[in-house]
């Protein structure tokens, strides 16, 4: 007798799988769910022995286990009893059949808690020198101003528009991100490296809309805190409104209240800038107008007459000075001294011309051809006729082959 097929559309079916099986049909279910973001209570926080954080996050029917590895450890705030948002990815761990939430980071949810986290960040980075370090100056006439900013179109318009009356056609380089919620942090960082990495960037501008204290959070994140700190470009911090004052503002070189105020401090002044020109400009002409009266006026008051009798003194003077040299020398002395230099002159000439060498018993070989000094034997070739010239006369003379 056969047994009944079972109907997989009918509840009391039964599917029978292998463990493997079933466990990657889990872990292929919760792919699907990807990264989410949650909030719950923190409970029972300790920390593993190479830095990752681990805690488990209620709420009042349900609860979670929740991971942070050590290398998101710094952007995990878990401290027991606070309500907190936790932006991750749900992981099931097979071997172990365990289902935890592995978290990116972990945020502290109402005013306390953002206040308590701030404080921590802030006492760290002045631990580490980062709110009390030089700020540089802003350069008067930046050859590019990058702005990290949102896709609010609000702010980029607000800076816009200054650029618009302060000087038409400057170039800003705008960079568009995420500034709040989930992955701001990381998209800001991103964003300020890239400005910084480009040598034509000479400011960089953080520029955001008002928000409530979760919004701007991001702002106050350490380690956003310390990439500005870390940029080699100038920073400038304008986010919100005149009365935020995100933690970012204590590490950036510069801090304005509104975007609008910022624009208004890197972007020259077209005008003033004209105006400085043309009053330099004035004052060259000023300082070269008087140079020259200066030098008219020198040259005016000069006595042609008496500066000539004055160099003709001089060299009067000069010349006596000569004359008194010569006249203490002794005439004779002079002559017999130029006469012996001469003598020894005639003979150095004698014993270097051509007829005392040949005298020496010297010859002089020439092609007879063409006349030219035989230097070397390559110069002639066997039955060339040469005349070999001594002191009293010349020799012809034929080459034979050797």
């Amino acid at each position: 007798m056969s047994l009944p097929l079972l109907d997989a559309s009918d509840p009391g079916t039964v599917r029978r799988v292998s463990l493997v099986k079933l466990t990657a049909e889990i872990a292929r279910s919760i792919a699907v769910i990807g990264r989410v973001v949650v909030e719950g209570e923190v409970h029972r926080v300790t920390r593993g022995g190479r830095g990752a954080i681990y805690f488990t996050l209620k709420d009042r029917a349900a609860q979670l286990s929740v991971v942070c590895p050590a290398s998101r450890a710094s952007r995990c705030r878990a401290v027991a009893g606070e309500r907190v948002s936790v932006v991750g990815v749900l992981n099931w761990s097979a071997d172990r059949g365990q289902l935890s939430f592995v978290a990116d980071e972990v945020i502290p949810v109402g005013a306390g808690a953002i206040a308590a986290m701030i404080a921590e960040a802030r006492s760290r980075l002045a631990a580490d020198g980062l709110l009390a370090r030089p700020r540089r100056p802003l350069p008067r006439l930046p050859q590019v101003i990058g702005v990290v900013c949102g896709a609010d179109a609000a702010v980029r318009a607000d800076i816009e528009s200054v650029v618009t009356v302060r000087f038409p056609g400057y170039p800003v380089e705008f960079v568009e991100v995420t500034v709040s919620g989930p992955g701001a942090v990381d998209n800001i960082c991103g964003a300020m490296a890239w400005l910084d990495e480009r040598p034509e960037v000479e400011v960089i501008v953080l520029a955001r809309g008002g928000g409530d204290a979760t919004q701007l959070l991001p702002f106050s994140d350490e380690t956003l805190c310390r990439a500005v700190g870390g940029c080699t470009t100038p920073v400038v911090s304008a986010i919100g409104h005149e009365g935020d004052r995100p933690l970012c503002d204590e590490v950036a070189d510069h801090r304005f209240g509104t975007p609008s105020l910022a624009a208004g401090a890197v972007v020259p002044d077209r005008a003033t800038l004209a105006a400085e020109l043309a009053r330099l400009a004035t004052m060259v002409d000023d300082a070269f107008d008087r140079r020259i009266e200066q030098a008219g006026t020198r040259l005016a008051g000069i006595d042609r007459e008496r500066a000539l009798d004055a160099g003709l003194a001089v060299a009067t003077t000069r010349l006596d000075r000569a004359g008194l040299r010569f006249d203490a020398a002794d005439p004779t002395t002079l002559v017999t001294a130029a006469a012996h230099r001469l003598e020894g002159l005639r003979r150095q000439m004698e014993a270097l011309a051509p007829a005392r060498v040949l005298e020496r018993g010297y010859a002089v070989v020439r092609r007879r051809r063409d006349g030219a000094v035989v230097r070397s034997p390559g110069a002639v070739a066997a039955g060339d006729a040469v005349d070999i010239q001594v002191a009293e006369g010349s020799i012809p003379a034929e080459v034979t082959p050797s």
